[in-house]
Formats: structure tokens, sequence, C-alpha cells
């Protein structure tokens, strides 16, 4: 399969880390320059060719969609921003697809298959899948967390505690970065300092959430998309 080439434009370090580590897990997208601004990316878009650019939409000096309009036709955009309304304007400039932040690999993945669907003479990169299982550092070591053996997770101060069935986990992080490596379909925010996983919900209301014995509030901002979520299931 062909490799193609990326390059990563966002002002955020943290939005760029978070894409090269899920970027790294796809084969098939070679990440070749990760910039903090448009201006800084000319460098690299002049001296090779890019096929495809993640793209935040919110930069200073030069905004990601008026910077869209000076690329190249053959180069394919991929948005990424934290602020949901300027999604109509991306998919204007005819992009390939559009990620709200935190970006979790999951929904990167779908956004690069739409991408290869594209490439002539190709298949979509379908193949990949997301870990089962995260590494967070605690006690000055690396340490695993399976998916399926976590509770909640809740954020306190510079800290972020992941409560699991055999253990809890502190590790010194914000909440946002470890939903971005969640996969969104085990695992629902009901508030800004909480992120449950859906299997081990025992019961709730439309204001909180019952897990064993922990009684967690569902927030106003949290509270319609996680209402529609758990009545789905």
């Amino acid at each position: 399969m062909k490799t193609y080439k990326a390059l990563i434009i966002d002002d955020e370090p943290t939005a760029r880390k978070i894409l090269e580590i899920h970027l790294a897990k796809i084969d098939a997208i070679e990440v070749v320059g990760s910039c903090k601004n448009a201006i800084e990316s000319f460098s690299y878009l002049n001296s090779q060719p890019i096929d495809l650019v993640f793209l935040d939409i919110n930069m200073p000096e030069l905004s990601g969609l008026s910077f869209a309009k000076t690329l190249k036709s053959e180069v394919k955009i991929i948005f990424t921003t934290a602020h949901r309304e300027y999604a109509v304007d991306g998919f204007e400039l005819k992009a390939v697809d559009y990620l709200p932040k935190p970006i979790s690999l999951e929904r990167l993945i779908q956004a690069v298959n739409k991408f290869m669907a594209e490439q002539p003479h190709d298949e979509k990169y379908n193949h990949v899948r997301a870990n089962d299982f995260l590494f967070v550092r605690a006690d000055r070591k690396m340490v695993k967390v399976n998916f399926e053996e976590i509770l909640y997770i809740e954020s306190l101060g510079d800290y972020v505690k992941i409560n699991t069935t055999a253990k809890v986990v502190a590790t010194r992080d914000t909440i946002s970065n470890i939903a971005a490596r969640l996969p969104t379909s085990l695992f629902v925010r009901c508030h800004r300092s909480y992120i449950l996983a859906i299997a081990s919900i025992t019961a709730y209301t439309n204001e909180y959430i019952e897990i064993q014995d922990k009684m967690i509030p569902i927030s106003r901002s949290y509270r319609k998309e996680v209402v529609q979520r758990l009545e789905s299931l």
C-alpha cells in the first residue's frame, strides 16, 4: 500500500502531539512535519509533495480557512478545531473531513478512511484498530490501564484519577488529553471533570449517573448529549 505524506498545522502543542501519536499507528500516513502556524508550513510544502494536511481552523496571523484557499487542489485537507461552528465553512472548501477536538484515534481512522477512499486505485485503510488499553505515567513509570477495567475517570486539579476495577491510577495530565485517547464507543463524558465507562453504569437519571456506589453528576452542558446516548443503548 502506498504511503501518503502528511503535514500537521496547529498552534496548540498538545493538539499536535496527540495527532502525531495517533498517526504513528497508521502505516499508510507518514507525518513529514508538524508546524505551529501556517507560515511555518511553507518550507515543507515547497520542498516536497504533500498529500494531506491536518489543519487547525482557528490560528493567529493566518487562519486555517484562509490558508486552505492557498493550497493546490491536489493537497487534501482534514480540518481540526475545537470550534464546531466552523464546520460548515470547512466543508465548503471541500475538505475531506472535519475533526472536533479532542481528536480520538477512532474518529481519526474514519477521517483517514475517507481520504483513502478518494485516492485512485487504492483501498480504504480500514484495518487499523485502536488499542484496547493506554499507558499513563504514574509513580515514575508508565502504567498500563485496560479499557475494560476502567470504571470512571475524574479530573482533580493538575491530576487525573483513573478508577478501575483493580486499582486507582493518578497521573499528571488533563482530562481532555485522556479523553482523546479513549474510544468514544466505550466511554462518555458527562461533566468537565468526569468520563465514564458506559459498561460500568448501573443506573442513571437526567441529573446523575451511578457507577457502583459512586453518584456522578451530569452537567447541564453535557446533559442532552449524554441522555440521548444512553437512551440509544
